[in-house]
């Protein structure tokens, strides 16, 4: 089964001021180094990826939470976007199976929409542009 998008959060395009923010503080007894170093690792510890059929979204580092959806059972995909973050093409993404609270929640995601297209495509049963 293809990867049809797997992507970890970003880290400048999520939060260019607080990473400007973190390389000045690098000078300040290397706090800034601190604060990249903690948010390079919280960045990596997350992953959603697309596949044909399934939505996994896995977090953790050392121990492991993993989610797994078909996506013909996906309700509902939600996109949010500040204008910030359209500017730089990532954002948050919901996605919602049953009741009122989302199964995943991936924020500082690449190209948002484009998993939601993705997905709508597949349940559609057709294909999308990059798969």
């Amino acid at each position: 089964m293809s990867e049809l998008y797997s992507e970890h959060p970003v880290m400048f395009k999520n939060n260019p001021i607080g990473f400007i923010a973190s390389i000045i503080l690098i000078p300040a007894f290397g706090l800034g180094l601190l604060i990249l170093l903690w948010w390079y690792i919280q960045t990596r510890s997350s992953k959603l990826t697309v596949k044909e059929h399934d939505i996994l979204y896995e977090q953790g580092l050392l121990s492991k939470n993993r989610a797994e959806f078909s996506i013909s059972g996906i309700r509902t995909v939600r996109v949010h976007q500040s204008f910030f973050n359209r500017i730089f093409g990532v954002g948050a993404i919901q996605i919602y199976t049953a009741g009122d609270k989302p199964e995943i929640e991936a924020k500082g995601m690449p190209d948002p929409n484009r998993v939601r297209e993705l997905i709508k495509a597949r349940q559609n049963g057709g294909t999308s542009r990059g798969g």
